[in-house]
């Protein structure tokens, strides 16, 4: 039977991900076999497993941090949005259908088995588990049906630590308030509670401790300071779509899409020394780029609207006409082709013209295509001609059929693929790189081959490096040790 720890959190984007995967790399480092869990996961960024299963991306890179593969069972339920008030619902890795918030309130405390099932197993299989909570486990309104924080935390009989984010400030109120906000029960599994995302000297914060421990009779386990660690965000909270770029030697454009998803897809670009990777959500941001990206999308048809009606596409049209490149990737590459049709409301419903710059068609179907895949790149002209016949590794994830069977589609410099994944390869985003260079007339000879798995380790340590010390590890395994009473 397997020790858990639980990190919860007084807000979304507490720092909640980043800090149970330091955990899972400190543990594993002590020579623990140890996995990520979280019943619950609302995000757009997903992973498909070997096996064929969906599940979200943050359990994937704690997995990652763990030394271990990715496994379903981390993370049984996935709500992806498709809408401001739906999402679609993914049980044990595969799509049960999409729901209203209503509909799915009234439906999750059914799936607790599903929950409980893919815990216990791993219950049996780990020395340590690392359960991450959601959002807050204040929603006084939404307690009686919680699966995903204290009552995940009373099914797992897990101590549970709470992350408050000092950057923003109010991080005393935020601690202070959730712990009046929770019951006797719920209080007596909280064990402690983190000061993240810090900037400066803690010395200072040392009467602001104190006086919070005698308000909420728990102990402060740590400070930690405000990271700069590179690894896989978690969704659109991420701090990348907020950064102000200047364009590099090489100036990649990202569309933001309303519903953009899977963007850690473009990661690997942006460690490329001289490459400016910007996130746009309008035409006065995207300037004039070497190459446009159309990112995946939850809801294809619905963002191609939005970009129709903000003046995006036309300035795509206007820059594959001088061609210039443009890459869709998954929604984004669906958007590239003629027509776009969903006969069963799957996303949108009804009919849209595309982009009309790749010669396909889309349809949507019921059933959702989730696969790993590898291989060598079809034989490709135009400006990326030497990714041809390049090794690949990725996954594909999506409702639509665009019924052509290359891994890339090319129409002069117009390039399209399914295959998330695909620039994690140094030699394809490498290739990349180099022949935007040529494109501008400038030296490709200087571009660093750049190793993504061994950047991410290097990523995990530093993390793991920080949480030993910020944070009291001998409490940390005293509490794991001692649980609570369930």
């Amino acid at each position: 039977m397997a020790k858990a720890i639980m990190i919860q959190g007084t807000t979304s984007n507490a720092g909640k991900s980043l800090l149970a995967a330091g955990l899972c790399r400190v543990f594993h480092q002590d020579g623990y076999k140890v996995a990520p869990f979280k019943s619950q996961n609302m995000a757009l960024n997903s992973f498909i497993t070997k096996d064929g299963f969906e599940m979200g991306r943050a359990q994937v890179m704690q997995a990652e941090a763990a030394g271990i593969a990715p496994d379903v069972r981390m993370n049984p339920i996935l709500l992806k949005p498709t809408s401001d008030k739906g999402s679609q619902v993914i049980v044990n890795g595969e799509v049960l259908g999409n729901m209203n918030a209503k509909e799915y309130y009234a439906k999750k405390h059914e799936l607790i088995p599903d929950i409980m099932k893919a815990y216990g197993e791993l219950d049996a299989e780990y020395d340590i588990i690392v359960i991450e909570g959601a959002g807050s486990p204040a929603e006084i309104n939404l307690k009686e049906q919680d699966i995903v924080n204290m009552g995940m935390a009373r099914m797992a009989g897990a101590p549970v630590l709470i992350v408050g984010d000092i950057d923003k400030g109010g991080v005393f109120a935020a601690l202070a308030g959730t712990m009046l906000l929770l019951t006797d029960e719920e209080k007596a599994m909280v064990k402690g509670t983190i000061i993240n995302k810090f900037r400066g000297d803690v010395s200072i914060l040392k009467r602001g401790l104190t006086m919070l421990e005698d308000i909420i009779h728990v102990p402060v386990v740590g400070v930690v300071p405000y990271l700069r660690i590179h690894v896989d965000d978690e969704d659109s909270l991420t701090e990348r779509f907020e950064r102000s770029q200047k364009p590099a030697l090489v100036d990649i454009a990202v569309l933001r899409f309303p519903r953009i998803s899977n963007f850690t897809d473009f990661n690997p670009l942006e460690y490329i020394e001289g490459v400016s990777l910007r996130y746009v959500g309008s035409v006065a941001e995207l300037g004039d780029p070497d190459l446009i990206i159309l990112p995946g999308t939850k809801n294809t048809m619905a963002d191609l609207l939005w970009m129709r009606q903000c003046g995006l596409e036309a300035s795509v049209l206007k820059h594959a006409a001088k061609g210039k490149p443009v890459f869709g990737v998954c929604g984004g590459y669906q958007m590239l082709g003629m027509t776009l049709k969903d006969p069963y409301g799957v996303e949108h419903g009804g009919e849209m013209a595309g982009l009309g710059l790749l010669d396909m068609d889309t349809i949507f179907e019921r059933a959702k295509t989730r696969t790993q895949i590898s291989g060598n790149l079809p034989a490709l002209d135009g400006i990326f001609s030497s990714l041809s016949g390049l090794p690949y590794t990725g996954y594909e994830i999506h409702m639509g059929q665009s019924g052509r069977e290359e891994k890339v589609v090319q129409s002069g410099n117009v390039y399209g693929s399914y295959l998330h994944g695909l620039f994690d390869q140094d030699g394809i985003s490498k290739a990349i790189v180099e022949a935007l260079l040529r494109a501008k007339g400038l030296d490709a000879t200087a571009v660093q081959s750049f190793d993504m798995e061994q950047y991410k380790n290097q990523q995990y340590d530093r993390l793991a490096d920080a949480v030993r010390e910020s944070l009291d590890m001998e409490y940390i395994y005293r509490i794991m040790e001692e649980g609570v009473s369930q």
